[in-house]
């Protein structure tokens, strides 16, 4: 009867850590999960630090082929070189553990990103995953808009076409666009929740 009781105990408690990491995930019309990572210039960033502005979180892997489309075609550096004009903050954050594809070093992520003109405020090795869990990024890219006042504004998809051909990037609706639009004017994000696509989260 004790072996039973622990046992109990345990799958409660395990429940419960479940219901509390499910609590903290980033929740769209909720608080953004607040954070802090060291970026691959040795700065570190604290998200609460951006409050009173708009910030972007962009889930980036430099080897997974829907990131190639955005980078390598200059669609992802030319809608955050247009968002830093207007005050947004860009943060970049690859949650692949070590030594999994994409998982560049700092000096290799600062090639790529000089090689593809990218353009984030700062980029981030999450290689524990914490924070891509914290926010349950799936897919990369996987994109979240928070609102100066620190609240989810939209997560999900950078774009309506879920492929990987240069080609579709013009035929697409830009959902990041969208909603940094709407967010600048105060209106509500039409479509506030997508379903991202691209290669999985290498946790």
């Amino acid at each position: 009867m004790n072996t039973l009781r622990k046992h109990l105990i345990a799958v409660v408690a395990l429940a419960a850590a479940f219901v509390s990491i499910a609590r903290a995930a980033a929740v769209v019309g909720e608080p953004a999960p607040d954070f802090t990572l060291t970026d691959i210039n040795g700065a570190t960033h604290k998200l609460s630090d951006f409050k009173g502005k708009t910030v972007v979180l962009e889930w980036v892997n430099p080897e997974c082929p829907f990131v190639i489309k955005h980078y390598g075609s200059g669609n992802m550096p030319s809608v955050q070189r247009k968002a830093e004009a207007d005050g947004v903050v860009w943060l970049s954050i690859n949650s692949g553990r070590s030594g999994s594809e994409g998982d560049f070093n700092p000096a290799e992520a600062n090639a790529w990103l000089k090689k593809n003109g990218a353009a984030p405020t700062a980029y981030f090795r999450d290689q524990d995953g914490k924070v891509g869990r914290l926010y349950g990024a799936k897919t990369t890219p996987h994109m979240f808009v928070i609102k100066a006042d620190g609240v989810l504004a939209y997560d999900g998809a950078i774009d309506s076409i879920r492929s990987a051909k240069v080609e579709d990037i013009a035929k697409a609706q830009n959902y990041v666009t969208a909603a940094l639009a709407a967010v600048k004017a105060g209106e509500p994000v039409a479509k506030a929740n997508t379903q991202p696509y691209g290669c999985s989260v290498k946790y």
